[in-house]
């Protein structure tokens, strides 16, 4: 599957794999652009981000490592 920014929630799945022990707040929107960039899945331009797109992947993982984490 091919990932671009839009696709926040498929991005903050494959970050909860990738990254299982990190807990998305305390990752930096530097380290989380890169870490989305590096995902193999990942087909956008890196240029293309904004916070407002990190916002929701971070938002995004968020959920998903709660569900994973706190039941």
């Amino acid at each position: 599957m091919k990932l671009t920014w839009t696709d926040s929630e498929d991005i903050g799945l494959a970050l909860l794999e990738a990254h299982p022990q990190v807990k998305p707040l305390e990752v930096r929107f530097t380290d989380l652009h890169r870490w989305v960039t590096e995902l193999s899945d990942f087909k956008d331009d890196p240029k293309h981000s904004n916070e407002g797109r990190l916002e929701a992947i971070q938002m995004a993982w968020l959920e998903a490592w709660k569900e994973e984490n706190e039941g």
